[in-house]
């Protein structure tokens, strides 16, 4: 490669992960306050993870009739294999198409070992939604947790780096799901009318709950019954926090600051849920941009553990 094509391969890079940083500070809020507070190196590579991430979650949530989306979400599947050849034989990276997120994504894996093969299992995931999947007991919707945001978890530790890789894998898992619990709390009515329910039915029916909406797409059930219904789900996902936030010790400062900063957020969004469940059945509760900012602060300074 002649210096002029090396210049020009650098200048690529930067470009794609600016493309990223730019994907997770407009469209995954509450991640970029962590994010953020990675050192540049680790900071551009987590940006590209999620940038990936961001694509396929969007794709499963696009207005496309369900045969494109899975259709996508097979072209994602393809693409994630081009970026393992490129990195397997050293190929040439114009295989990548000059798509910015996968460039951004190749050079992150040739530098961290981030496992990319996760992201098999959250394309799973969101085929699962476009086929618009039902969840019988908690263990199947644990799965499809573990699939959307567990896997992210994983190949975050391959940027973070940690003691104890094993146990640290069970404990990002414990910590997505805790996420993707808070997800669907604060989404349940967003879902619900997409034709969409992640709630199990073996706890709509202990909590007598049907979640059926009216004309006017407010919920028929008795409004205390749906509220007990979202503390009982608000109680598990913070069993899970609890489970998931002992990763903090097996970081370096800057990761565990970086996972206690998104963790936090949500752990702040999901006691608003459960605080209001009236006002989450409503409207999709979300954070004051302040208190992000705090709860990433303190995460910085070691507070938020």
């Amino acid at each position: 490669m002649t210096v002029s094509e090396t210049c020009e391969r650098t200048d690529e890079i930067a470009g794609a992960y600016r493309h990223c940083e730019r994907v997770v500070r407009e469209e995954a809020r509450n991640f970029s306050y962590g994010i953020r507070l990675m050192p540049p190196p680790k900071r551009r590579a987590m940006s590209a993870i999620y940038a990936f991430a961001r694509g396929v979650d969007d794709i499963g949530d696009g207005p496309e009739p369900a045969c494109v989306r899975l259709d996508l979400l097979d072209r994602s599947r393809q693409r994630l294999v081009t970026v393992q050849e490129v990195l397997r034989r050293r190929s040439d990276v114009r295989a990548l198409e000059g798509h910015p997120v996968l460039t951004a994504l190749a050079d992150a894996a040739g530098r961290f070992p981030i496992p990319l093969a996760a992201f098999d299992e959250l394309i799973d995931g969101c085929e699962s939604d476009v086929r618009g999947a039902r969840y019988e007991t908690f263990d199947d919707l644990l799965r499809y947790c573990q699939q959307v945001a567990g896997t992210v978890g994983r190949l975050s530790l391959g940027v973070f780096g940690s003691d104890g890789r094993q146990r640290a894998e069970g404990l990002a898992d414990s910590l997505g799901v805790a996420l993707q619990l808070t997800n669907i709390l604060r989404d349940v009515r967003e879902d619900r009318m997409a034709g969409r329910v992640y709630l199990p039915a073996e706890d709509l029916e202990q909590f007598g709950c049907t979640l059926e909406l009216d004309e006017s797409g407010v919920f028929i059930d008795p409004p205390w019954r749906l509220h007990k219904l979202i503390g009982f789900q608000a109680e598990r996902a913070r069993a899970w926090y609890a489970e998931g936030l002992r990763l903090l010790p097996l970081l370096d400062r800057r990761s565990a600051a970086c996972t206690a900063a998104m963790a936090g957020i949500y752990r702040r969004l999901l006691e608003s849920i459960a605080a209001n469940p009236a006002a989450a059945l409503n409207s999709r509760v979300s954070l004051p941009t302040w208190q992000k900012a705090v709860v990433a602060a303190r995460a910085l300074t070691g507070v938020e553990r």
